[in-house]
C-alpha cells in the first residue's frame, strides 16, 4: 500500500485552488464551445446576460427614456430593465461633451445613449468599447479629418462620435423618412467594432453582413432592384459601410415596408443586430 506524504496545509490549499482553477476552465471551454456551436446553429447568441440586469437610471434619465424615446415603451417589461441597465452603464462609461458653446444636459445624454442602446439590444457586448467620447456640436461642424463640414461622423482613431445636435433631433422629429443621423453614425460605430472584435455579437454581425453580400453578388436581379427602388436612398450605394447604415436606418424606421419590399434583405439585418422586438 502506497502512503501518500504528509503535504503542508498551505501546499493543500494552493491545491485545491489550482483544482478549482483548472475545473472552472474546463467548465468555460465548455460553455464556450456550446455557445459557438449554438450561434453557427442559430445565427443568435445563446444568451445575451448571465447577470440580471440591475442598474438603475436617475429618475431625470428615466423621465426622458420614458416620454421621449418610444422604442423603449414598445418593450417588454424584462427588455425594459435591461434597456435601463445597459443605458446606465453606457452613461457611466461614455464622455459627452459639448462644443462651441453647447451645453449638454440629460435630454442629449439620454437620447443619444439610448440610440446606441436600441441597436445594441440584441447583443450580448453592447459597450461599443471603439467609441469613449461623443461630442456634441449645436449644427453642421468643420471636420479637421476631410477637411468639409458634417452632421455627423465616426472616428474610430480617435474612438469618437460627433453629432449636430440639431440635425439629431431631425432624426427623431420625422420617424419614417429612413434618415435618422443618431442611427447611421452608431450603426458605423458597430460596424467597425464588429470588424475588430471577436465576441458571438460581432461574430453574428459581420457574418451576417458577408452573406448579405454575398447574396447581392450572386443575386444581380435583386441588385438592381434594389438600387432601382428608390427605397433606399443614393448615399446608401457610396461604399459598403454606407450600404449597411442606411439599410439599418430603413430597418429601425419603416421595418414593415422594409419587409414587404425586400424580405430576405430585412431577415439579414434582423439577423445581424438580433433584433426580436416588437414590431420587427
Amino acid at each position: 500500500m502506497i502512503e501518500l506524504p504528509d503535504l503542508p496545509n498551505e501546499t493543500l490549499i494552493m491545491l485545491a485552488i489550482l483544482l478549482i482553477a483548472l475545473v472552472f476552465l474546463v467548465f468555460y471551454a465548455i460553455v464556450n464551445m456550446i455557445d459557438m456551436a449554438y450561434v453557427m446553429y442559430a445565427k443568435r447568441p445563446l444568451y445575451r446576460f448571465l447577470i440580471p440586469p440591475f442598474s438603475k437610471l436617475s429618475k431625470p434619465h428615466l423621465k426622458v427614456l420614458e416620454t421621449q424615446f418610444p422604442f423603449y415603451s414598445k418593450l417588454s417589461q424584462k427588455n425594459k430593465r435591461v434597456f435601463q441597465h445597459r443605458l446606465a452603464k453606457f452613461i457611466k462609461r461614455k464622455n459627452i461633451v459639448g462644443r462651441d458653446g453647447l451645453v449638454v444636459n440629460d435630454d442629449m445624454i439620454v437620447l443619444i445613449s439610448a440610440t446606441s442602446i436600441m441597436l445594441t439590444l440584441g447583443f450580448r457586448d453592447y459597450a461599443l468599447r471603439g467609441v469613449k467620447h461623443i461630442i456634441v456640436y449645436p449644427s453642421i461642424f468643420y471636420s479637421n479629418t476631410n477637411e468639409s463640414h458634417h452632421k455627423g461622423e465616426y472616428n474610430p482613431k480617435l474612438e469618437t462620435l460627433v453629432f449636430s445636435w440639431e440635425h439629431f433631433l431631425e432624426g427623431y422629429d420625422v420617424t419614417n423618412d429612413n434618415l435618422n443621423l443618431g442611427i447611421h453614425e452608431f450603426a458605423h460605430a458597430i460596424h467597425l467594432n464588429s470588424l475588430k472584435n471577436k465576441d458571438v455579437s460581432a461574430t453574428i454581425f459581420v457574418d451576417g453582413f458577408s452573406k448579405l453580400t454575398a447574396m447581392l453578388s450572386d443575386n444581380k436581379s435583386l441588385k438592381n432592384r434594389l438600387i432601382s427602388s428608390e427605397y433606399f436612398r443614393d448615399y446608401a450605394f457610396t461604399n459598403q459601410f454606407e450600404f449597411i447604415a442606411v439599410l439599418i436606418e430603413n430597418f429601425i424606421e419603416t421595418p414593415q415596408e422594409f419587409k414587404s419590399q425586400f424580405p430576405s434583405i430585412y431577415v439579414s439585418i434582423k439577423q445581424m443586430l438580433n433584433f426580436n422586438f416588437k414590431g420587427y
